[in-house]
């Protein structure tokens, strides 16, 4: 990355794209707009609940922040998180009927081999985080063809880009969401159900309703494993993604980032203790929070047993395509070694939330410098300056994802919630007083909930 494409890169983000210079939305009227629902969100909870309305005949007024819907699938680049049976069970009809469209596009509209074309669960990357690792155009792609029929008929108008500003109340109603696109003309929606689907929360200080951020405490939520006080600013990390290939031979090494001293030599302060420098194949292991050595190796599998980072998040693979084309591996990097925990990108006077923003842009430039130039290899080298980071995957100019991949959100104070009590097994034996196996998570009349992460 060039120093033009890095300022570039602070020009794009989330909080700067919506500074006053666009212009000042109160000296232009407000266009206004009525459907029977307003979802404001084009995430991948947006969609879905744009889908589920529009096919019961509701119009439907659908937005999104980015240049893409999709969310995580694809302006945040990650591949999808999926429980390990979401290929027999534990998925509603739309979802799979998403999963479905990617592997037909791939087979319409790829060069895949043979032995590709046949298989009945393709997974393009052939990563280990998901039976479907697919590149982010393809699930955008995807989605739009979905929302299309809708789109034509006028079931859903979908405004793009658009950030909400405003949420007009009637009491404890929302009655109308106003936000700004990217013109700064103001624009109106009304509905008598509007849908919260951002990937924050933002409606909810909009709306000045009642919500929690971060760790509650065990106080609230009389959960075993809470903090004796709140924590509301303990969020879980943020993480802004990219993509590379490989190219040996070649020489494809970014300038140095600004910052990259900094990250290279961090230690992250946590408890239990992280194993050393955050640019470092060591990590903690998730499960166990011990220390856990893995591997990088873009063109060979690495030790048995040991995880390698190239086919972890891997979104193409290149083993699936016919020579002639070309098609090289790409690996979409999301891994501990980016995740950015300095700081919170919401609930913070904006030029704080940018500070950290850019600061997880640097961690993740200073990652890929570090791979490009100092990583330790298996043969005993240092580098592969061969690594190429593709923008065009991810869609900028800059080279990284569109938006950060958001973990955890604000979090309204609903009527009932869910707690470690009602699905965790330590905190069930205790509050049940039976042994484990001897019970089941807490059943619900009116929710599905398929539970394989560690709880």
């Amino acid at each position: 990355m060039n120093r033009r494409a890095f300022l570039a890169l602070a020009a794009v983000t989330p909080l700067a794209r919506w500074l006053p210079a666009f212009g000042t939305p109160a000296e232009k009227g407000a266009r206004q707009l009525r459907g029977d629902i307003a979802i404001i969100g084009g995430g991948v909870g947006g969609i879905a609940c744009a889908l589920a309305a529009a096919r019961r005949g509701l119009r439907v007024l659908l937005t999104e922040e980015y240049d893409w819907i999709g969310g995580q699938l694809t302006a945040q680049a990650v591949p999808p998180d999926e429980h390990p049976w979401i290929e027999e069970h534990g998925s509603t009809r739309s979802y799979r009927l998403f999963r479905t469209k990617v592997r037909q596009f791939y087979r319409q509209h790829y060069p895949l081999t043979e032995a590709a074309q046949k298989e009945a669960r393709l997974n393009p990357g052939q990563g280990n985080v998901s039976r479907l690792c697919h590149e982010p155009r393809v699930a955008l792609a995807v989605l739009l063809e979905m929302l299309a029929p809708h789109l034509a008929a006028g079931r859903i108008t979908l405004f793009q880009p658009f950030r909400p500003r405003r949420v007009e109340m009637d009491g404890d109603q929302a009655k109308a969401v106003e936000g700004m696109t990217r013109w700064s003309d103001r624009l109106v929606l009304e509905a008598p159900y509007i849908i919260d689907a951002t990937e924050t929360g933002e409606l909810l200080p909009l709306a000045r309703m009642e919500y929690v951020t971060g760790a509650e405490s065990r106080r609230d939520t009389k959960e075993p494993h809470a903090p004796a006080e709140a924590q509301p600013h303990n969020h879980q990390a943020c993480t802004v993604c990219f993509a590379l290939d490989y190219h040996p031979g070649q020489d494809h090494r970014i300038e140095e980032p600004p910052q990259y001293r900094f990250w290279r030599e961090y230690v992250p302060q946590l408890q239990p203790r992280w194993p050393g420098r955050l640019l470092s194949w060591d990590m903690s292991d998730p499960r166990t929070l011990k220390p856990r050595a893995v591997t990088f190796h873009p063109t060979e599998p690495g030790p048995k047993g040991r995880l390698n980072l190239w086919t972890y998040r891997r979104i193409l693979f290149a083993g699936h395509f016919t020579p002639e084309s070309g098609i090289r591996d790409v690996c979409l990097v999301n891994w501990p070694q980016n995740d950015y925990w300095l700081g919170n990108l919401y609930d913070l006077p904006p030029e704080q939330a940018q500070r950290h923003w850019l600061a997880a842009c640097q961690l993740s430039l200073s990652l890929l410098y570090w791979m490009q130039t100092e990583a330790p290899r298996p043969d005993g080298g240092h580098g592969w300056k061969g690594l190429r980071l593709r923008g065009d995957i991810t869609g900028t100019e800059h080279g990284l994802a569109m938006a950060p991949y958001i973990r955890e959100s604000r979090r309204i104070r609903a009527v009932f919630t869910v707690t470690e009590l009602h699905v965790g097994v330590d905190a069930r034996a205790q509050w049940l007083g039976k042994k484990p196996g001897e019970f089941t998570a807490e059943k619900f009349p009116d929710a599905v909930g398929t539970g394989s992460y560690r709880i």
